[in-house]
């Protein structure tokens, strides 16, 4: 799951949200289907980490930690 850092990076950037799409190579409907949570990611998805690059995020950033089940 991304983090709500990352959504934020991508919803407040100066730039839209296609050209930060577009500039990682991804689709813009892709990358908006990521941020609103309709389209679910494994954790260091190549995807997330292009437009982490874009944005100026580490990868780090980009991800919620995932729990382990007890």
């Amino acid at each position: 799951m991304v983090s709500r850092k990352f959504v934020e990076a991508v919803k407040l950037a100066p730039e839209r949200s296609y050209h930060i799409a577009h500039k990682a190579g991804v689709h813009p409907s892709t990358l908006s289907k990521i941020v609103n949570g309709i389209e679910r990611v494994k954790h260091n998805d190549a995807r997330v980490l292009a437009v982490a690059d874009v944005l100026g995020l580490t990868h780090g950033e980009c991800f919620e930690r995932e729990e382990q089940p007890n």
